[in-house]
């Protein structure tokens, strides 16, 4: 009678978060204060107006702005619903 041994391997799985990425708003010369605001809270749903007008005099003071940091996809999506309004957004990835 002969036993057999049985090698049981596990693997396990390490799930890494996705890559996230910061969607930037720029100033521009062009668009009313008001008309950023109502943009953003337009294209970001989740953004309450207090935050959107914050957001809006960043990017009037220093240039640019952090909006949201999200997804590839959901960057991607706000950062051109933000464009296809007439304002300048970029993504970049989130360090």
């Amino acid at each position: 009678m002969s036993v057999e041994t049985i090698e049981r391997t596990t693997t396990s799985t390490i799930r890494k978060p996705a890559p996230r990425y910061r969607v930037l708003l720029h100033n521009d010369a062009f668009n009313s204060m008001e008309y950023v605001v109502e943009s953003l809270l337009k294209v970001v749903p989740s953004l309450t107006m207090p935050q959107a007008v914050d957001i809006m005099m960043q990017a009037h003071t220093a240039g640019t702005a952090l909006v949201i940091t999200c997804a590839l996809e959901h960057a991607e999506f706000y950062s051109e619903g933000l464009c296809n309004l007439g304002l300048t957004s970029t993504i970049e990835p989130d360090e």
